[in-house]
């Protein structure tokens, strides 16, 4: 059981206009988890933003809907798997040409997956930890040479996870390349300092949106959110608000840091 059987999440958290005049990337947007409520989060605080994401489809929806809400002058899109270096570039070009340079990429592209290391296969593992780990690489090495260049500094968040922290059955791979995203941003904070670059992660424990039970079972979502001391799942705004922070000046003396955005006991 949980700790707290409590009621349902707080209420939606009104913006202040935190990322006003921003230009941000954000990858993996398409859709209704921390990608896509932080796209709209930082819409809503005032920034323009260009979203990627490998579902073609399911981006031209996302990004129309929030263009009418928005403006289209505020939101574009272009299709990019991270594991494909020329659409990394293609994406940040675009945020280039729409909004000049780029102020802010949060590294959300990720890839999960269950099986037990004795039985997982070398497709397994590298599948996960090319998007997950190589795949935030390639866009923090993009951006940190364009912010590089510009000279204006700039922001990069990632997207963690506290498996990276914890053991969990099954999620060997998942785990290594989280808990090598965590040693990334640290390394990354550390060389970037020097031109005003903040590099920091948020690890979340358990966000709730549709497509969770498309990579878990029902068994083990029952387990993860009894570890909730909630007794619920985040939301996935709730992360979101955690990456504005990281991504506004509110944090500005922060870096190579990763927060964790849980309520989960052992």
């Amino acid at each position: 059981m949980s700790s707290v059987e409590g009621p349902g999440p707080p209420p939606y958290v009104p913006a202040h206009d935190l990322l006003a005049g921003r230009s941000a990337v954000v990858t993996a947007a398409a859709g209704t988890g921390i990608g896509g409520a932080t796209a709209r989060r930082f819409l809503e605080e005032g920034a323009s933003v260009v979203l990627g994401d490998a579902h073609a489809r399911r981006l031209r929806e996302t990004v129309a809907a929030l263009a009418r809400e928005f403006g289209e002058g505020r939101v574009a899109g272009a299709p990019c798997d991270v594991r494909d270096e020329p659409q990394v570039a293609a994406l940040l070009d675009l945020a280039e040409t729409r909004h000049g340079p780029l102020d802010i990429l949060v590294n959300n592209a990720g890839l999960g997956g269950t099986a037990d290391l004795a039985d997982m296969t070398d497709a397994q593992w590298d599948d996960v930890v090319d998007t997950t780990l190589t795949g935030t690489f390639r866009c923090t090495r993009a951006a940190l040479r364009r912010m590089r260049a510009a000279g204006t500094g700039g922001v990069v968040v990632n997207n963690a996870s506290v498996v990276g922290w914890r053991a969990q059955r099954g999620q060997a791979h998942y785990a290594a390349a989280k808990a090598g995203v965590m040693a990334l941003t640290r390394c990354a904070a550390v060389e970037a300092a020097a031109y005003g670059v903040r590099v920091n992660a948020v690890s979340p424990s358990l966000a709730a949106h549709p497509h969770l039970a498309r990579v878990t079972t029902p068994g083990l979502l029952a387990e993860l959110t009894a570890r909730e001391a909630f007794g619920r799942a985040a939301e996935p705004w709730e992360v979101a608000n955690v990456i504005v922070f990281l991504a506004g000046d509110y944090s500005s003396y922060m870096t190579g840091e990763t927060v964790a955005v849980s309520s989960q006991h052992p």
